[in-house]
């Protein structure tokens, strides 16, 4: 199957990797990404040639967060349109973050929103040094709802908070200390250090694999559909904000909204 966002190739040995390919757009999240992501995971998921995933993105960055154009759609969309781009975006990382399949995150560039997002369903994640990170919502009037389950599954409350409502962008070692990323290297050593995670997969049985990731699972967080719909629901609301109405409109019209003080 051929993608428009996305490329998605298997080796010989059953290594996927999945690749984020809006590079001119630094891989931002649009509506058609979102289900073609959500497609491929899905197809990989029953792919039993597939032992393991890497999830990348093409260019310089991993992936900036939501796209313009999506942002704008929905700045102008009501209610219920808004809760279903974002349930639509809320089931995608589910499926990925379900996969019976380990999800090793090649982290090459930047990532902010709901690229967090997507380095936070992977089961371990490796990007270079220079890379930088931010959970930047509240900087529009938004909040980091739909991806937060996922978020704060890989940090934990107390290390999420340092960064979740800050909208403060951070570097990739500190990124590393959040528990986003395990291991942080040089661009010449991404590959090296890729391949390094992956090659014990392939000397471990699949199923159990599969079996051993089901069960970390059920212990920890519970990202059930009610939590789920909490989050959409709760996006909606501060969508109808005259905060996010300020915040998006600032952003669109390149200026700073009214709250931002210039502390100089």
């Amino acid at each position: 199957m051929s993608y428009e966002t996305l490329d998605l190739s298997v080796d010989p040995r059953g290594v996927a990797t999945l690749t984020l390919n809006r590079p001119e757009k630094h891989n931002a999240l649009s509506a058609r990404m979102i289900d073609e992501l959500k497609t491929a995971a899905e197809q990989i998921g029953s792919n039993d040639r597939v032992r393991v995933v890497v999830l990348t993105g093409a260019g310089t960055s991993f992936c900036a967060g939501g796209d313009l154009e999506w942002m704008r759609a929905q700045f102008q969309a009501d209610r219920a349109t808004r809760m279903t781009e974002a349930r639509q975006l809320a089931m995608m990382l589910k499926v990925l973050n379900d996969l019976p399949k380990p999800v090793i995150g090649r982290i090459q560039g930047q990532a902010f929103g709901g690229g967090i997002g997507m380095m936070s369903v992977c089961d371990t994640a490796i990007a270079v040094d220079r890379a930088k990170f931010g959970l930047t919502e509240v900087r529009l009037g938004l909040i980091p709802a739909t991806i937060s389950p996922y978020v704060l599954a890989r940090m934990g409350e107390g290390k999420a908070r340092r960064v979740f409502m800050s909208a403060r962008i951070f570097g990739a070692e500190e990124a590393r200390q959040l528990d986003l990323v395990s291991q942080v290297v040089a661009d010449a050593d991404l590959d090296a250090a890729i391949e390094r995670e992956i090659k014990p997969y392939l000397a471990a049985a699949p199923a159990a694999v599969a079996g051993a990731k089901a069960l970390a699972r059920s212990l920890g967080p519970v990202i059930s559909d009610a939590v789920i719909e909490d989050t959409v629901r709760r996006l909606a609301d501060t969508w109808e904000t005259a905060e996010a109405h300020e915040g998006v409109s600032a952003f669109f019209e390149k200026r700073k909204p009214a709250w931002a003080t210039d502390l100089r």
